[in-house]
């Protein structure tokens, strides 16, 4: 039976045992009472929903329900999703429901999911909910309190460090006696040195155009790059940031994007851009990892689920992959994942169908067969799938889950104090518009630094009410 196969089976084998999913009555029964139903799932176009997509079946097979998906750019996705739960005729059954996108500004529409996994005539969650890596649970289910769950994880992308091992390799010795530090990438590499690795891959390597590239782009993506700094160097958006990334809130406070700590990575992220490929400024992720799996570049800050990509293309196999650097303060590696949500403007019937659903696309079973897929190679969001003997194997070259590949520098980006996470607050759509226009224009030297942060904190607050 194929991977995909096994996902349907083994749930329905499990429903009922009560061992690990407290179900009592019959599992078929249980798996079929909304027969006949179909469902409309709305997603970011993302790897596990590819490989979903591809392969309904054994979700059909398993509960007689048909699944229509549609994969949409994510501001668009937040569009269909705000203008469904407020029409009054809401079509949405699943929603992808983005932690800062759409939970936060629209957990009010979303169904509490600790009522259809308390609830007996319904499969539970396998493996229960302390399956699913904490801080992930945290962050892609709940906002504002910790008890309400409004979303399963479904996927985890984060961003590390990728750099051509066959360059390091080659001019590892050279480096370290210019540079005075071994220039490998580790742990213990910080963020002003990666700024002399990439200074120096300029300057003396004739095989990539530049030492580095930021996904830079007046876009999101600037928002997640510089992120990634202003955590190391020990600033943040808000007081408590910690908290308010992981759990989120409703009243974060004024920003704190004008203190000394915050201006200080501005400072550094602007100095790196100033070594870094000039096509940085127009790129988003997308167009970094093109660059990067051309052979323009030696090393780029990017999301992991790009690895498959990378291990698909001429370099593949020369590729290593590391957390991120470390600033004054920390590591930090932002942290992208979201979980899928329930529309809680159906009907109850509805709502207990979608249930069926979450359980089955973010089982064990689902998430392994996930990264065998041919068009899949999503990330895995619970603790049990990396215990299996292949997931372990597959760590290793050659593998036949290339995004694996990069488990043991995201296993360390996930660690609580490494992982990076940006403000859950109801205006964080506002907020995100805010810094990367600030800082675009701080790259295009129409700010200063300093300017570019107090005017965003000036930004931030207007947009919370500050």
């Amino acid at each position: 039976m194929s991977g995909a196969g096994l996902a349907g089976a083994s749930l329905l084998g499990l429903a009922g045992c009560g061992e690990e999913t407290s179900q009592g009555s019959s599992s078929g029964g249980m798996w079929k009472q909304y027969k006949g139903m179909t469902l409309n799932f709305i997603s970011e176009n993302t790897a596990p929903t590819s490989a979903i997509a591809a392969n309904l079946k054994p979700f059909k097979d398993l509960t007689g329900i048909d699944v229509k998906i549609s994969q949409l750019e994510l501001g668009s996705l937040v569009q269909k999703v705000s203008l469904d739960v407020s029409s009054g005729d809401p079509t949405i059954h699943v929603i992808y429901a983005d932690p800062y996108q759409v939970m936060a500004p629209f957990a009010a529409a979303l169904a509490d999911l600790n009522d259809f996994n308390e609830d007996d005539s319904l499969p539970s969650v396998p493996k229960g909910l302390g399956d699913f890596i904490p801080t992930q649970l945290a962050a892609a289910g709940r906002f504002a309190d910790e008890e309400t769950l409004y979303a399963l994880p479904y996927d985890a992308p984060t961003m590390i460090w990728m750099y051509r091992k066959d360059l390091f390799d080659r001019y590892g010795d050279q480096m370290s006696q210019d540079l005075g530090f071994d220039p490998m990438p580790s742990e213990s590499i910080t963020w002003a040195q990666y700024y002399e690795i990439g200074k120096w891959f300029n300057d003396n390597a004739d095989e990539v155009e530049y030492g580095t590239g930021q996904q830079a782009k007046q876009y999101d993506s600037l928002m997640c790059d510089f992120s990634n700094v202003l955590w190391a160097y020990g600033g943040d958006y808000f007081e408590s940031g910690v908290q308010v990334g992981k759990i989120g809130t409703e009243d974060p406070g004024p920003a704190m994007l004008d203190q000394p700590k915050a201006i200080e990575a501005a400072e550094f992220y602007m100095k790196l851009n100033e070594i870094s490929h000039p096509g940085s400024t127009s790129w988003d992720w997308t167009a970094l990892d093109e660059a990067f799996r051309a052979g323009e570049l030696a090393m780029v800050p990017n999301w992991h689920e790009f690895a498959a990509g990378v291990e698909a293309a001429k370099f593949g196999g020369k590729v290593g992959y590391e957390r991120l650097p470390t600033g004054p303060a920390r590591s930090a590696s932002m942290w992208g994942g979201t979980g899928l949500g329930i529309n809680g403007e159906l009907s109850e019937d509805e709502q207990r169908a979608a249930w069926l659903f979450l359980v089955w696309a973010t089982s064990p079973e689902t998430q392994l067969s996930g990264l065998k897929s041919e068009v899949g190679g999503g990330t895995p969001t619970r603790q049990s799938v990396y215990e299996e003997p292949e997931v372990q194997k597959a760590q290793q070259r050659p593998s036949d889950m290339p995004n694996i590949l990069t488990y043991e520098a995201v296993s360390k980006a996930w660690e609580p104090e490494n992982i990076g996470l940006r403000p859950k607050i109801e205006e964080w759509n506002k907020c995100d518009t805010v810094i990367f226009t600030e800082l675009s224009k701080m790259l295009a030297g129409d700010k200063s630094p300093e300017q570019a942060m107090k005017d965003a904190k000036e930004g931030f607050d207007r947009a919370n009410g500050v």
